[in-house]
């Protein structure tokens, strides 16, 4: 029998693996999917928000606790747990030395994302180096890994963890980390959680998964069915608006589309619908996924001109290019006369003020429902380009509710040897909205969390079964 048993591959059941391992217990890792396409999500991350008081060897002047805390506060709305939010902040500054002996390279941020060179520290090679170097350093340490095993049975009783089971197999541990991820790729789930709308549409049908297609959500409907403590609103994920041409699953980062907030955004009636200029992508562009999704067909459609090339990291598929607007329109199949009479708005209520991307300038609409509250600039300049989006679903937010020591809670009574990390706690801090390179840094936080209180778990097991077999 093994002191602690992970189930999940990502980045942060390594994490817990990896510090249970340090801690002297003997670790099995049950990774759902084949050795290819192991580390889940975390295969397509690029970086991690870190809170730093100086700059640091990638990172750039100075991200307060506070600042990152604000931030949080303005995309989450209000809807995160401030105590567990600031134990992910602070543990997001002493991180990297850890990640890094265990193999894990940065970089200073690549051309098109040099707005985050004070906030985020980038993988140098990216989420596929970063999983790479954990599995490498796991198995270093003497981590069992197990690819091809998802796990669909645990069972619990009392609140206490005994064992897991994939299909004839049984794995019995001391204890146990949950680290599965969501159900992002369950497609009926995503049609419970999102329901019909007004049209009659099933929104979820016209999701994208930008992530695993691994991520079933058996261990969070395991965990509900077992009387698990759940946090969060099913409907609720980290989804981007995504270029509709994107693969079903495992499209990844590079089927961002990063020019929203240079132009203007329409939906299939080419008519407006929220502010394109609200904030910083970085800090927004995880809300526009849903955004699209209350559309109609769930479409949207970016509109820029000229002017936008050379401040925004370019697609990698080429967009719908025209010399005209009406010839854009046309292309795009939209109703020409709707969508002249939206960009002709647009293009009167542009306040010319000085555009400056790197900032939140004061070029701004008057007059306009919605505004446009900064980078609105005319488009007016040939030729103009379009990308359509789709909304891609990168992970989900319902989860298992914890406190620090991210045991998982049954009653409001935490466990003494079951523990959560990563998506399938994530909502405890993520409750809507989303910030770059967040997600990471609350795996990493309670991935080594989780793993470290697994092994202290497994060692006042053996104290005291020592201390009974004394006495008797």
């Amino acid at each position: 029998m093994k002191d602690v048993l992970v189930i999940g591959g990502g980045n942060a059941a390594l994490c817990a693996a990896l510090t249970a391992a340090e801690a002297g217990a003997s670790v099995l890792l049950l990774e759902s999917s084949p050795r290819e396409w192991r580390g889940g999500n975390s295969q397509h991350v690029r970086n991690l928000r870190c809170m730093h008081d100086a700059p640091q060897d990638v990172l750039i002047e100075s991200y307060s606790e506070e600042e990152f805390w604000q931030d949080l506060l303005k995309v989450t709305g209000g809807l995160t747990d401030e105590k567990l939010a600031r134990l992910v902040i602070r543990a997001s500054s002493n991180c990297r030395p850890w990640m890094q002996k265990h193999g894990v390279r940065f970089q200073p941020p690549l051309s098109g994302a040099l707005h985050v060179a004070r906030t985020n520290a980038f993988f140098m090679g990216g989420g596929k180096a970063l999983v790479n170097a954990l599995y490498r350093s796991a198995q270093a340490l003497g981590v069992e890994i197990r690819y091809d095993t998802p796990v669909d049975a645990i069972e619990i009783v009392g609140g206490h963890f005994l064992s897991a089971s994939s299909g004839a197999q049984r794995f019995e541990a001391r204890s146990c980390v949950l680290a599965a991820g969501g159900f992002e790729s369950n497609r009926e789930w995503l049609r419970e959680a999102w329901g019909q709308n007004a049209s009659g549409e099933w929104p979820a049908d016209n999701f994208l998964i930008r992530g695993t297609r691994f991520n079933q959500g058996v261990m969070l409907k395991r965990m509900m069915e077992a009387g698990a403590d759940m946090i969060g609103d099913p409907s609720q994920s980290h989804c981007v608006a995504i270029d509709a041409r994107a693969p079903l699953y495992d499209g990844g980062i590079c089927t961002r589309i990063d020019c929203v907030s240079l132009g203007v955004v329409v939906n299939q009636d080419a008519e407006r619908f929220y502010d394109e200029g609200e904030d910083f992508w970085p800090k927004r562009y995880a809300i526009w996924g849903r955004l699209v999704a209350q559309q109609r067909g769930q479409l949207g459609y970016s509109i820029i001109d000229a002017k936008a090339i050379g401040h925004f990291m370019p697609p990698v598929f080429p967009g719908t290019v025209a010399d005209s607007l009406p010839e854009l329109a046309r292309k795009l199949g939209l109703p020409e006369a709707a969508f002249m009479r939206t960009m002709n708005d647009y293009n009167a209520a542009c306040n010319h003020g000085q555009f400056d991307h790197t900032t939140l300038d004061n070029c701004f609409t008057e007059g306009l429902s919605p505004a446009k509250t900064h980078w609105a600039r005319t488009v007016d300049t040939a030729p103009f380009y379009s990308y359509a989006l789709k909304p891609g679903v990168t992970f989900t937010y319902l989860g298992l509710k914890v406190d620090e020591t991210a045991a998982v809670r049954f009653a409001g009574k935490p466990s003494d040897n079951l523990f959560v990390a990563g998506e399938m706690m994530a909502g405890n801090v993520l409750g809507k909205g989303y910030t770059a390179g967040v997600g990471m840094s609350i795996g990493i936080a309670f991935g080594r969390i989780a793993g470290a209180q697994a092994a202290r778990a497994v060692k006042q097991m053996k104290t005291t079964s020592d201390t009974e077999y004394a006495a008797a």
